[in-house]
């Protein structure tokens, strides 16, 4: 309920930037499809929190919100097609798709998607230095100090290797091909090729052709789909390790907080002692060392997270294309199957008409056999004529 208060007092304020777009939101089961969540093209907006100094993106279908994102300095919006784009909100634990209208509006809301990231980026920097400025000496170092004195053992890289199909590049899945963008605010529906009828011919002219590019586009999609499904397999379990490598450092970092908060009371406690202060130094020396050596290490392991996300989202773009793929495979198999009824039907009248033919043939040939008979009366009749006239001149 106080979520909900607070975004109702957000949305009284006026959005920095609007746009209207389809909303998907990635299957939090699968991981794999995209699931509508509104039925149509709804309002995308920008938000400014001056109390929190962060920037958001709201959209509402009705009175339920359907996206209430923060922007943070580690977000990326991804365009995957001419007029979709993506991006993942780790505190939602959810991925947000956009399907838009035009690829125009695609690069604007991504243009201000890159200038409130930048500006999330500097009010971040901005509110870290005035931490730094109103704390004392002693909290400064133990910021600074939010790892183990130890350094700890780095998992190792998970590589993912990209597969590519026989045809070169797939494609980006859900695009606003096969979604239509926002389709329902123009009023029209994706346009479908026209197939004109094939002209009438022997059976044995059109039916070898028919069936021999029908199982070629066959064989030719099946070897892509088993391609695209083994490659998915190891992308998948590239995926799984990379999630636990990232659980394992979560945890590595909690416990270097905590024991960064048990140095940082040793070192009060050692300030306190007038009498060893030879010792504190070396200490503190020693501790410094210990510091600097693990906030390497901590950036390193940074970059490895973040190398980490570029493989995710890369596997994501794969799972999309091969989706992508078995649409085309399905409309390839119901063009297949159109193709073979009209075939079907070309046959059925072709058989009809021969049977016109011979049914024509077999009364022309009574007509002849009829006609035959009365030239051979008439030709009778003319000797008999003949005949009768020598005899009457004689």
């Amino acid at each position: 309920m106080r979520e909900n208060m607070m975004l109702f007092h957000r949305l009284l304020e006026q959005p920095i930037f609007s746009t209207r777009a389809h909303v998907f939101q990635i299957d939090p089961t699968t991981k794999k499809n995209w699931v509508p969540t509104s039925k149509h093209a709804v309002t995308v907006s920008y938000f400014y929190d001056s109390t929190r100094n962060v920037y958001r993106i709201i959209s509402l279908d009705g009175s339920k919100a359907i996206i209430n994102s923060t922007i943070t300095p580690n977000m990326t919006f991804t365009k995957t097609s001419q007029k979709f784009g993506q991006w993942a909100d780790s505190r939602a634990n959810t991925v947000y798709g956009l399907g838009f209208s035009s690829e125009n509006n695609l690069l604007k809301f991504a243009e201000k998607f890159a200038e409130f990231k930048e500006a999330a980026r500097l009010a971040k920097e901005k509110s870290q230095e005035k931490m730094e400025l109103t704390s004392t000496p002693s909290q400064v170092a133990a910021v600074k100090k939010n790892v183990l004195p130890v350094l700890p053992k780095v998992p190792p890289k998970v590589p993912v290797r990209k597969k590519e199909s026989a045809t070169g590049d797939l494609q980006s899945p859900l695009t606003p091909e096969s979604i239509n963008g926002t389709d329902d605010e123009r009023g029209t529906t994706p346009e479908t090729p026209q197939y004109l009828p094939e002209p009438r011919a022997e059976p044995s002219q059109n039916q070898l052709p028919f069936s021999h590019s029908s199982s070629s586009i066959n064989k030719h999609w099946e070897a892509e789909l088993a391609a695209l499904k083994g490659n998915n397999a190891k992308l998948t379990a590239a995926l799984l390790e990379s999630t636990a490598n990232v659980k394992q450092w979560k945890q590595q970092l909690a416990a270097y907080q905590e024991e960064a908060e048990r140095l940082h009371t040793r070192v009060t406690e050692l300030e306190c002692v007038s009498g060893q202060m030879t010792v504190i130094k070396s200490q503190k020396t020693e501790l410094n060392q210990t510091i600097e050596e693990l906030e390497s290490a901590l950036k390193s392991k940074e970059e490895e997270l973040e190398r980490l996300k570029e493989e995710v989202e890369s596997a994501n773009e794969f799972q999309t294309q091969k989706e992508s793929l078995t649409q085309k495979l399905q409309e390839t198999e119901e063009r297949n199957q159109t193709l073979e009824a009209q075939l079907v039907e070309l046959e059925q009248r072709l058989e009809g008409s021969q049977l016109e033919r011979e049914a024509f043939r077999k009364s022309l040939r009574t007509l002849l056999e009829l006609l035959d008979g009365k030239i051979f009366e008439l030709t009778e009749l003319r000797d008999s004529l003949a005949r009768l006239i020598e005899g009457s001149s004689s």
